[in-house]
């Protein structure tokens, strides 16, 4: 950061979101200052950790801004915390569960740079364990019905299939970095969410807005995956399936919208019931139900339809 060339350079604000997980948000911090683009800020932000708190990040990083919330604002409004706090031209939201290559910025960077269409970019994003496996190499458009869509090369072996880069439907929430102008037109995520389908949501009204999003090939990033919500826990199967049917209340507009809620009430709903059921896991039951009640009472919440705007 202390780089004369930084001045030259814009400047980059990282916010990464921490929940009870110091050492891992430290492993991520010492990855990030590893990396070759001098000019970034970086700003931590506790979800107001109930076991663990933050202390360890504050003496092991203090050039590292720490904002500690009062209450767990889950990833969009943790993340938007630390936005309302940026002052750089760009901003890379990044899970605490990743760690980088050193010189992962710049094509990011420079693609912004180059084209004022393009919204909002993610890398090639591989296993943190199996680091010759893709999680993410961009993702298919979302079945307007469903609310389904899928990974580009998901778990599979990186041969290069994927060494080009090319506009997806969206980006990825474990990476990606926007212009703070877009986030100022578009507004920030919807904190409503409070966990997954808020970065769809974000990307799809960017896009609505006139934007393209891009996936980078030779940007590099390893995650971790699921440390902080483990896999099929409850709260991942309770937030999972709120944020699908939230996601297609705020985008799905006319007849598609009604195919979407008939899908849901006979097909969707109904199935995923009964597996959870017939596999005895009980409380997945309970959680995905839940999900489901949530929206009953939020049927009519206009809530549901608002975003948070940037100060312009």
């Amino acid at each position: 950061m202390d780089d004369p060339k930084s001045a030259l350079l814009p400047l980059v604000t990282i916010v990464t979101v921490n929940y009870d997980q110091p050492e891992v948000t430290c492993e991520l911090l010492r990855s990030l200052g590893k990396i070759t683009y001098p000019s970034v800020e970086i700003i931590v932000v506790d979800n107001a950790s109930p076991t663990r708190p933050p202390d360890m990040i504050a003496e092991q990083f203090p050039k590292v801004r720490l904002i500690r919330s009062k209450a767990n604002l889950g990833f969009a409004g943790g993340n938007n915390l630390g936005i309302y706090e940026a002052h750089g031209s760009y901003l890379l939201l990044i899970n605490n569960d990743t760690e980088v290559e050193p010189g992962f910025l710049e094509p990011l960077i420079q693609k912004l740079e180059r084209d004022p269409t393009i919204g909002a970019v993610s890398p090639k994003i591989r296993y943190f364990y199996q680091k010759d496996t893709i999680q993410f190499a961009g993702f298919t458009p979302m079945n307007p019905v469903t609310i389904r869509n899928r990974g580009i090369g998901f778990n599979e072996k990186d041969d290069g299939q994927y060494d080009e880069d090319r506009e997806t439907s969206f980006a990825f929430g474990a990476a990606m970095l926007l212009p703070v102008q877009v986030v100022k037109k578009v507004g920030l995520m919807a904190d409503i969410f409070f966990l997954y389908y808020e970065e769809l949501d974000w990307i799809q009204r960017i896009r609505d807005a006139g934007y393209r999003i891009l996936y980078v090939h030779d940007s590099i990033v390893y995650h971790k995956d699921s440390i902080t919500t483990g896999s099929l826990s409850p709260l991942k199967i309770y937030y999972l399936n709120r944020g699908r049917i939230l996601f297609m209340r705020r985008n799905i507009h006319g007849k598609t919208a009604l195919l979407s809620i008939l899908y849901q009430i006979f097909i969707a709903v109904p199935k995923n019931l009964s597996v959870f059921l017939l596999k005895g896991q009980f409380s997945l039951f309970k959680a995905y139900a839940r999900a489901m009640g949530w929206h009953l009472k939020n049927c009519c919440n206009p809530a549901l339809h608002q975003s948070p705007h940037l100060n312009t």
